[in-house]
């Protein structure tokens, strides 16, 4: 649902407008916009090269040819967008209207940072097939990376060699869950910051929840916000165990708003059904209890519930779940259902 449209821009991943691997407060915007002004945005995955026969165009390879300034961390984001009369304190609402593939193939790595890689001491990469129509994914093939020793250089390219894909043998179809890995707003840390940790300002949060018909809410902290999308995602669990998600580069319509009466301090995802929280941090289990400290601070503040009152429907009623436990800082996330509350 759109409300109280502004206009409408266009911002393509190009040389000019994609940064890769960091989040630097003092990165110039490459837009600026009015609050209810709707963006037609296009995000880039950092795994084309995986496949590069079917993961690039000429837009995408224009992109990794010239964009070399890269890391510390992996991701490619388009952005920064400047929003007007966005100040510190404020709140930024990020309205995901819709997203659409940019091409019909993406990537899923079992890195060397996944989960289970003591298991496998390898690392495979699987191409999957998107077909829209069905609203399904399909691995199409696998094969072992063996480009360097580990897969650590951002936007590595692996030659398309034949004799080295394998057929899967098992048929699976894996459920669309087409999302943003990463979205936010400029750090109020000074410097350049790793694009791998989420953090208060969003960044890679890896919530597969975050797409068509979701809105985030992220604190402001420096005039104009200075938002970025990236780490576009066709499919994800929770926990994105084996390092990544379905890679692929989207695009998207985004309406994005300046809230000046919704003050938070870190970002909250609402779908049509829930309320959620989330926690960062190394340590998976104070990660978790940052998602609780969220979840009874938004029953308090903004629901107005008793501090007693929403501890015990937390218990009852709220579900926690590990959002990822691959990008250092561990996410964890709680969703409260709207139903919950009934109409006074």
């Amino acid at each position: 649902m759109i409300r109280n449209a502004g206009s409408i821009h266009i911002l393509k991943a190009t040389p000019q407008t994609c940064f890769w691997g960091f989040f630097d407060k003092t990165l110039p915007p490459v837009l600026t916009i009015n609050s209810g002004d709707i963006v037609y945005i296009e995000a880039l995955t950092h795994h084309a090269g995986d496949a590069p026969d079917l993961l690039m165009d000429a837009g995408v390879r224009e992109v990794y040819e010239k964009v070399i300034d890269r890391g510390p961390g992996v991701h490619i984001m388009t952005g920064p967008i400047s929003v007007r009369g966005a100040e510190p304190g404020d709140t930024l609402m990020v309205r995901i209207l819709k997203t659409e593939p940019r091409l019909a193939y993406g990537s899923n790595i079992a890195a060397h940072w996944g989960y289970l890689y003591d298991t496998f001491k390898k690392e495979r990469i699987t191409i999957y097939k998107i077909d829209m129509a069905a609203a399904q994914a399909y691995p199409t093939f696998a094969y072992d990376f063996k480009g360097r020793p580990v897969y650590d250089r951002p936007g590595f390219i692996t030659a398309p060699e034949p004799a080295a894909r394998e057929t899967i043998k098992t048929k699976v179809a894996i459920p669309l869950r087409p999302h943003f890995g990463v979205m936010g707003v400029a750090p109020n840390e000074s410097g350049r910051i790793n694009s791998i940790p989420p953090g208060s300002f969003g960044g890679n949060i890896d919530n597969w929840r975050i797409g068509a018909g979701a809105t985030m809410y992220y604190p402001v902290f420096n005039k104009g916000a200075n938002f970025f999308v990236g780490d576009s995602h066709m499919a994800q669990g929770d926990a994105e165990l084996s390092g990544t998600a379905i890679e692929a580069s989207m695009n998207g319509y985004l309406q994005i708003f300046v809230l000046k009466d919704f003050p938070i301090t870190n970002p909250i995802l609402e779908t049509d059904t829930h309320w959620i929280t989330h926690g960062f941090n190394q340590d998976l289990n104070k990660a978790m209890r940052q998602a609780a400290d969220q979840m009874l601070d938004f029953l308090t503040t903004k629901r107005k519930m008793s501090a007693d009152e929403a501890y015990s429907m937390i218990s009852v009623g709220v579900d926690f779940g590990v959002t990822q436990v691959v990008d250092i800082r561990q996410g964890c996330h709680a969703a409260v259902p709207k139903h919950l509350f009934i109409p006074s």
